[in-house]
């Protein structure tokens, strides 16, 4: 079964959480709705999102202060935001949209395309991250298999689980690249340095994979 990602939809008006879905539906992803600040702060406790649609105008805790306590939780700091605002106030209010975190900033009424396109990007970042801690979860498997000294006759020969995953690996390192070369004409720098992150964690993860080849030690291995 294929994990959906989590998308976070913050808005106080149930009309524009209804229009979101709607724009958001075609990429088949789990939306969570959250109707304030405060609703949304308490869903990140618990869930992991992709990415998070965060209206500017709410009453209470407006978009400003419920990003800036997003960006102040370990947890959840490093969760693109995209802000959603209905009024432009010029410059000013949309250097406090960046300053408070956003990575990108859209005034209402957005075009569908646009917007379905940039959370796409943070989709596919996402999922390949996910990827990512998954293999080097069970890297960490083998090199504490090989450390500890136990089942030495396995540790000796290819294993099955080096094979594994040295294809798990190789399949995410091609969607990475794909995804690099869609995003080299981005002006989405957010996008496109977080995507160069995630290709610098996939060279470690392949150099501490390589590692544990026939021949080698291990002893250089070093996760991402």
């Amino acid at each position: 079964m294929v994990q959906k990602a989590k998308i976070l939809l913050v808005d106080d008006r149930p009309e524009n959480l209804l229009a979101l879905e709607a724009i958001l539906s075609a990429l088949d992803q789990t939306l969570v709705r959250a109707s304030s600040g405060e609703e949304a702060l308490k869903a990140l406790l618990t869930d992991d999102f992709a990415v998070i649609l965060l209206d500017v105008q709410m009453p209470g805790m407006d978009g400003f202060e419920t990003a800036a306590h997003i960006k102040r939780r370990e947890r959840t700091r490093d969760i693109p935001i995209i802000f959603l605002t209905a009024i432009n106030h010029g410059p000013h209010h949309t250097f406090r949209g960046y300053a408070a975190g956003a990575v990108d900033y859209i005034s209402k009424p957005f075009d569908p395309w646009v917007l379905r396109a940039k959370v796409s990007v943070f989709v596919d970042l996402y999922m390949k991250n996910v990827q990512l801690r998954e293999q080097a979860a069970l890297l960490r498997l083998q090199l504490d298999g090989r450390g500890s000294g136990e089942d030495g006759d396995k540790a000796a020969e290819p294993s099955g689980l080096l094979a594994e995953l040295s294809a798990r690996l190789a399949a995410v390192e091609e969607q990475a690249e794909a995804l690099s070369k869609h995003l080299d004409e981005s002006p989405d720098t957010a996008a496109v340095a977080t995507a160069a992150h995630l290709e610098r964690k996939l060279t470690g993860l392949r150099r501490a994979l390589d590692a544990l080849e026939p021949g080698n030690d291990g002893r250089s291995a070093s996760l991402p």
